[in-house]
């Protein structure tokens, strides 16, 4: 069966985002373009991410079915974390963290896992209630100060709604809004959110985030309607773009296939950019090169050399690396089936 070509321009246009994203945040506080086009990223990439990959949960509960989620994403998450503890200790830009304490993004890797589970008991319920249940756990639990950023226990709270709505949505509900009666609402929005953000970047980062408690961010009483305002925002900017994604195949559509493979890869590239301080940045117009240098960083973690070279560390299969081996020493066509 072919691959819907939405799907895949989705999580390639979201993946840009979360790389161009990590990319300005050093010229936050300096640049008054980069604390507008951070805030505007963050009110949504995360949530639109998270509601395609519950798109695509297939909410099964088995016990074999959470055996391949440990292998799919705990696994991954030990290698990497293990990783990025011997690039921060080898470089010095940062330190080492426990297994509990996610670095950096890694946190994606055991909320997606938690959310599967949750699916199990959430799924049950009539689609409605069990969202609107979902969005007022992810309200309440900012005010129990013992939920942080330790197993991403509030991020997995926080975001496990868009999840829930991703698996609830049907590729109908999508396609039905691609009119251009839709579009135009579609693009005033988010403009008008850019150009909001540009002249109020004040959202405070780490409510954005979804990582501690409204008092440990000392947002006792304002936390609940920054966060309920923040929500209210994310759902309009993820339908506002799904609504303008085109449904056509392009040549790097399917790119979207591996957006996984950079989202584990990318930060070590860019934690070592930062290390280095490869990166000059002097004025707004430097967010250019910066757009361009994130779209060239998606690219090149998506080629197939690097997929095939980085298989058995994400995703804990060989059979590219077979497939490759293979094409060299035989003419005729290898089958796929034969290396899985």
């Amino acid at each position: 069966m072919q691959r819907e070509a939405i799907f895949d321009n989705a999580k390639l246009l979201f993946i840009f985002f979360v790389v161009f994203g990590h990319l300005i945040q050093p010229m936050k506080g300096s640049f008054e373009l980069a604390d507008g086009l951070y805030q505007w990223i963050y009110m949504f990439h995360i949530p639109a991410f998270v509601l395609i990959s519950g798109f695509f949960a297939s909410g099964a509960s088995s016990p074999n079915y959470l055996k391949k989620l440990t292998k799919k994403l705990l696994l991954p998450y030990l290698i990497f974390q293990f990783l990025y503890n011997l690039v921060f200790v080898i470089t010095s830009s940062g330190s080492y963290q426990s297994l509990y304490d996610p670095h950096w993004s890694l946190w994606f890797l055991l909320s997606l896992f938690s959310w599967h589970v949750l699916l199990g008991v959430f799924k049950k319920m009539p689609a409605i209630a069990g969202i609107t249940i979902a969005f007022l756990i992810g309200l309440l639990i900012g005010f129990v100060p013992l939920f942080g950023h330790e197993f991403s226990i509030s991020r997995t709270f926080v975001f496990f709604p868009f999840f829930l709505m991703g698996y609830w949505m049907s590729k109908n509900n999508i396609y039905e809004f691609k009119g251009l009666r839709y579009k135009l609402p579609a693009i005033s929005i988010l403009a008008a959110l850019l150009v909001i953000s540009y002249l109020e970047p004040i959202i405070p980062d780490e409510l954005m985030f979804g990582s501690y408690s409204y008092s440990a961010l000392g947002l006792v009483t304002t936390g609940f309607l920054g966060r309920l305002t923040l929500y209210s925002l994310s759902i309009l900017m993820v339908f506002s773009l799904l609504v303008l994604i085109p449904r056509k195949r392009f040549s790097f559509t399917n790119l979207g296939q591996y957006t996984l493979y950079v989202y584990l890869l990318h930060g070590v590239f860019i934690q070592l950019i930062r290390k280095e301080n490869l990166l000059q940045l002097n004025q707004n117009l430097d967010i250019i090169p910066l757009a361009i240098i994130a779209a060239a960083m998606v690219w090149f973690l998506s080629n197939k050399w690097v997929i095939t070279i980085t298989q058995p560390l994400i995703e804990g299969k060989a059979y590219l690396i077979k497939e490759e081996l293979y094409n060299r020493e035989n003419k005729f066509p290898y089958r796929k089936e034969e290396f899985k």
